[in-house]
């Protein structure tokens, strides 16, 4: 990770008077969400900004929280001398992180059957992780549904068509990969777990196990040459 990745600014612009946060790298954007913030993604930049309407005071508080959490974080955060803070909050394991654990699982898959149990934590019917989302999204559009400002009713049935169709996509897709998997039995021919053990119908007395030794790559061919202009 880029050291210049760990050392964000959170301050008041002194042109527009906004509480802006610049800096860090996504997991920073992330403690700042958590905090509170807006991200605003520009060509050059990515930076956060406090939601619209808040007080002076409100303001304050967030910026101070922020820098707490992102200290506590491990990283380096310059700010106004109103928002610094010696408060170090306690940090927890967010609720992503429990999901991002299944693709370290599937990365570590030796065989189909890992790779399908994996899978099921998403797909599962009643209580899979794809299951919970489409409660999410349904519940989001429901809180739209009597929101009162115009655009609502159409942000509500954005949201249950994102629930009815794209995922509904990703689930049946998904669906389908686990159930292959589960039906092939099979190790993946190239994360066998090495056993370290010589059978005796091994022909290579110098082998120390029954690996099979890694497949040949042929030399990339050169490039070709730009035939010259005759003369």
């Amino acid at each position: 990770m880029p050291l210049a990745d760990r050392f964000l600014d959170i301050r008041r612009d002194p042109h527009s008077d906004e509480l802006l946060a610049r800096g860090g790298d996504s997991e920073a954007h992330s403690v700042l969400q958590r905090a509170g913030f807006i991200g605003v993604v520009r060509v050059h930049e990515t930076y956060h900004r406090a939601p619209t309407g808040l007080t002076e005071d409100d303001e304050s508080a967030l910026a101070t929280d922020a820098v707490a959490r992102l200290r506590a974080a491990g990283y380096h955060v310059d700010c106004d001398e109103g928002f610094d803070t010696d408060s170090r909050p306690a940090s927890y394991l967010p609720l992503g992180s429990s999901v991002a654990h299944i693709a370290e699982r599937i990365r570590e898959a030796t065989t189909t059957e890992e790779a399908a149990d994996a899978l099921t934590e998403l797909t599962a019917v009643h209580d899979g992780i794809l299951a919970a989302l489409e409660e999410v999204l349904t519940a989001a559009a429901e809180f739209h549904d009597g929101l009162g400002q115009a655009a609502d009713p159409y942000i509500a049935r954005r949201l249950r068509y994102l629930a009815d169709e794209h995922l509904h996509i990703i689930r049946t897709d998904l669906a389908d990969t686990r159930n292959t998997l589960a039906d092939r039995h099979a190790p993946h021919p190239g994360r066998s777990a090495c056993t370290q053990e010589v059978p005796a119908t091994e022909r290579e007395r110098s082998a120390v196990c029954a690996c099979p030794p890694p497949p040949r790559t042929l030399p990339a061919p050169p490039p070709p040459v730009a035939a010259g202009l005759r003369r």
